[in-house]
């Protein structure tokens, strides 16, 4: 476990405000939120940050689709975005967006300083331009075949094989906007020397030996086939100008701004917190970036070299935390075939801890993972009502039966409470090096022996026969019930504040006792049971609408 007072950065990735969130984007996110719970529940000093990626040209194109502009589509998907992550749980110390005033004010005097230094260089280069959208195009705007295994791709990355890519690069390259063939005009940028950077890039892989196994193994080949340097301004209409004489009218590629959003929204809570920044990014510090697989060259490549390449010795990743893919009943998630379940579709209509549970439970931690309906359901009903739930009711029913809804008189047995304090530890170990599932795992194993616990202790017969059993069972699974609910506060913030608000208890991380005599008020069910029949219901939504689409 890490040392009292530290403080820790926790940058989750920052959605695209061109469209709905789906489980996609939560699978990938939902990590930090345990992880920064956790450490605030350990006495760190959490900043805890993310926002909604508004620039570029995926949100321009949305807004010529809905006749609006930019601004407003971003801000409405922002407002969805933000809507969804509360009704989560997500407790962002700061949610901002791109667009907005000290983002922009950050990154430009971020960027004037940044092109001062060796690592800036100006070059004339080729840009994919549509003759018919009258725009240049992004670069994962331009389609067509990767030229090293022939597959189609954007011209950003190859998802098949994972190279790095350029439009000029690509086979039959063609508009995804309106399926034309582009042309490259020559035009003048910025480019970052990532390549003059590859001996300390290659250092921040060798120092971080815990990092995901998919984080080390992408990083490194990303190296080893030879680093580019990038361009770190472009032609567009709409993101950050470019803070330098004779490059009006051109924007800072948004690669190069929206992960510096870490730094900009940190700076934010700092203020309101009256701390001095350098803290924040300083080498007592430690940092965790949370993300999808797709995003590890964006934390731990291209966020590094501008921190390097700047140099004011910012503090560079401790942690990355990169889950694999999500799937959704067996297939690729795919957001134009609308094969996807929006986020907005299900927040109302099931408890966001039965989701954070299976997002984490079955979540694409180190391997591609598959969401089913089937599953959702079944890990609802089985694990969230069958396991933990019920261990809890049938606690606390019979304490208000039995016992006046007061603790009756025991003795928490030796067995018991070496386990709990040992769960703090072992699961705590978990959460803090991005083992989450483990650690939810671990707990609950031990729901599930306090079941066994209290089934072979049957107080229902001992209440007659040996009072006293009966009486130091409810005694230790009440012990159970709450720090059961202490635990998994990091992972079902909405049930265990329920369940430490009926105890009076602190959501800090250590084991507690509750003593005999204490009043418990009138609880209630936890969870709720999903029908059966919900599975099909789904299912038959989701196929219509992807037909529709």
């Amino acid at each position: 476990m890490i040392s009292i007072s530290q403080k820790v950065v926790i940058g989750g990735a920052w959605p695209y405000a061109n469209g709905s969130l789906h489980i996609g984007h939560i699978a990938g996110l939902l990590p930090g939120d345990v992880i920064a719970r956790y450490q605030r529940a350990i006495r760190n000093e959490v900043y805890y940050v993310s926002g909604s990626d508004c620039h570029g040209t995926p949100v321009c194109i949305r807004a010529k689709q809905e006749g609006k502009t930019p601004q407003e589509v971003s801000d409405g998907y922002h407002k969805e975005f933000c809507e969804c992550f509360q009704k989560l749980g997500f407790s962002y110390d700061y949610y901002g967006k791109t667009s907005q005033e000290e983002h922009k004010e950050f990154v430009q005097n971020f960027h004037k300083k940044l092109y001062e230094s060796e690592y800036v260089y100006e070059n004339t280069v080729p840009q994919a331009y549509c003759e018919t959208c009258h725009t240049f195009l992004a670069d994962r705007f331009v389609v067509g075949k990767c030229p090293t295994c022939g597959e189609k791709t954007r011209g950003d990355q190859c998802d098949a094989c994972g190279t790095v890519l350029d439009p000029e690069d690509l086979v039959e390259p063609h508009c995804t906007v309106c399926n034309s063939i582009p042309v490259f005009k020559e035009t003048k940028h910025l480019y970052i020397a990532t390549t003059k950077l590859k001996k300390l890039l290659q250092k921040l892989v060798d120092e971080h030996p815990n990092w995901r196994k998919n984080a080390i193994a992408l990083t490194n080949r990303y190296i080893d086939e030879g680093l580019c340097d990038r361009a770190l301004t472009r032609d567009l209409d709409w993101g950050i100008e470019v803070p330098k004489e004779g490059y009006e009218g051109k924007k800072i590629y948004i690669w190069a701004e929206n992960v510096l959003g870490y730094l900009s929204m940190s700076l934010i809570v700092a203020k309101q917190r009256n701390v001095d920044f350098k803290e924040l990014w300083g080498d007592e510090a430690r940092h965790y970036y949370v993300h999808a697989k797709d995003n590890i060259p964006f934390h731990t490549i291209i966020l590094p070299a501008l921190l390097l390449a700047e140099g004011d010795n910012y503090h560079l990743p401790d942690e990355i935390i990169s889950n694999e893919y999500q799937t959704l009943e067996g297939r690729k998630i795919s957001t134009s075939q609308n094969w996807a379940i929006w986020i907005k579709d299900i927040v109302d209509t099931y408890h966001p801890d039965a989701l954070r549970y299976f997002f984490i439970a079955n979540g694409p931690e180190k391997r591609d993972t598959d969401f089913s309906w089937n599953e959702f359901i079944n890990s609802n009903n089985g694990e969230l009502v069958g396991a933990y739930g019920n261990f809890i009711n049938r606690t606390l029913v019979f304490i208000h039966k039995y016992f006046d809804g007061k603790i009756p008189e025991g003795k928490l047995t030796a067995e018991w409470e070496q386990k709990l304090k040992k769960l703090y530890d072992t699961v705590g170990s978990c959460i803090d090096h991005g083992n989450l599932k483990e650690g939810l795992e671990t707990i609950f194993e031990e729901v599930r022996n306090a079941n066994k616990y209290y089934d072979q202790q049957a107080p229902w017969t001992t209440r007659t026969t040996n009072l006293k059993q009966c009486e130091d069972t409810i005694y230790n699974c009440t012990q159970l019930v709450l720090n059961f609910a202490k635990l998994l506060q990091p992972y079902l913030p909405f049930s265990s504040k329920e369940v430490l608000t009926w105890f009076g208890n602190s959501e800090e991380w250590e084991f507690e006792v509750i003593e005999e005599g204490y009043q418990i008020p009138e609880t209630k069910i936890l969870f709720e049971r999903i029908p059966k029949e919900r599975i099909e219901e789904e299912k038959r939504k989701m196929t219509s609408n992807r037909k529709e689409s």
